[in-house]
């Protein structure tokens, strides 16, 4: 408790004096005639100091990103030190491209990744072939034909190698082409094995489907195991849902080119190229204030 002992002509003047030096809070203890006014004794009780103030994350280890890779992002602008750690580049879909043949664990987004690039390039006049590879999930097919009647595609189903030669045998023009398969577990060899299958058999180009939001151990272990089997490209899906971006980063760091980032739910505009100064701007996390100015 602090205590003070004020004096004045009056009683009101003194008080005065207690509000200005002490606040509305003080209280008055006793109060004396002197030989000059009055005399008040006031007392504030002291407050309770605050907690120290915890300083605020680095946002790259909110992000999950590890201590490694954070000394290396934190060399310069972060869209530079990204451009300089990873790799970033365009899905092939131009005319006369290799098929792309889009895979990764079972809910990854393979299926609308796929919807979406083909309502681009149907949109930008460059229709492309449109083949499903998996057989194994029920309405699979559905779900992409559903995409595919509204753009006016027809949609081919071919889930074993040699029937997937003869679909891409419908090929003209060279039309870009986006193959779905099926979600796999990439630390099986047989499923492993399959992947590839497919892939030698299409002469595809292989690209991993990875959603945002996963332990980066986790992502990093998955791009690996996916890598083997002969992934190079990597979409990222739910950006619009995941706030902590260190999977995606875990995930290119086992060699993956980024190209796309899945950032909504529409078919026409959820997908959206990925640079180093977009990339950049998510991990600055603009939408969280208490972030936005965090090393």
């Amino acid at each position: 408790m602090r205590l003070k002992l004020f004096r004045a002509p009056t009683v009101n003047a003194a008080i005065a004096q207690i509000r200005r030096e002490l606040g509305a809070d003080a209280l008055i203890l006793s109060t004396r005639r002197v030989s000059d006014g009055v005399e008040l004794t006031a007392a504030l009780e002291a407050d309770t100091p605050p907690p120290p103030a915890t300083p605020p994350p680095s946002l790259l280890a909110w992000h999950g990103i590890g201590p490694e890779l954070q000394a290396r992002l934190a060399a310069g602008p972060l869209a530079d030190a990204l451009a300089q750690a990873f790799r970033f580049g365009a899905l092939p879909l131009s005319q006369g491209a290799a098929p792309l043949l889009f895979t990764g664990p079972p809910g990854a987004g393979k299926t609308l990744t796929v919807a979406r690039l083909a309502t681009r390039l149907t949109l930008a006049g460059t229709p492309p072939l449109v083949i499903t590879a998996d057989g194994r999930r029920a309405g699979a097919a559905e779900q992409l034909a559903a995409f595919t009647r509204v753009l006016g595609l027809p949609l081919l189903v071919a889930d074993e190698p040699v029937a997937l030669s003869r679909a891409l045998a419908r090929r003209q023009d060279g039309a870009p082409v986006l193959i779905d398969s099926p979600g796999l577990d990439p630390f099986d060899a047989q499923e492993r094995a399959d992947l590839t299958g497919l892939s030698a058999a299409a002469g595809a180009s292989s690209v991993l489907v990875l959603p945002a939001g996963l332990d980066p151990a986790e992502a990093a272990d998955l791009a690996s195991a996916f890598g083997e089997a002969g992934t190079a490209l990597l979409v990222a899906t739910r950006l619009d849902l995941a706030r902590r971006l260190g999977s995606l980063l875990a995930a290119a760091s086992a060699g993956h080119v980024l190209t796309e980032a899945g950032v909504g739910p529409g078919a026409a505009d959820g997908l959206r190229a990925m640079t180093p100064a977009w990339l950049a701007e998510r991990l600055q996390a603009a939408q969280y204030p208490q972030l936005r100015n965090a090393a």
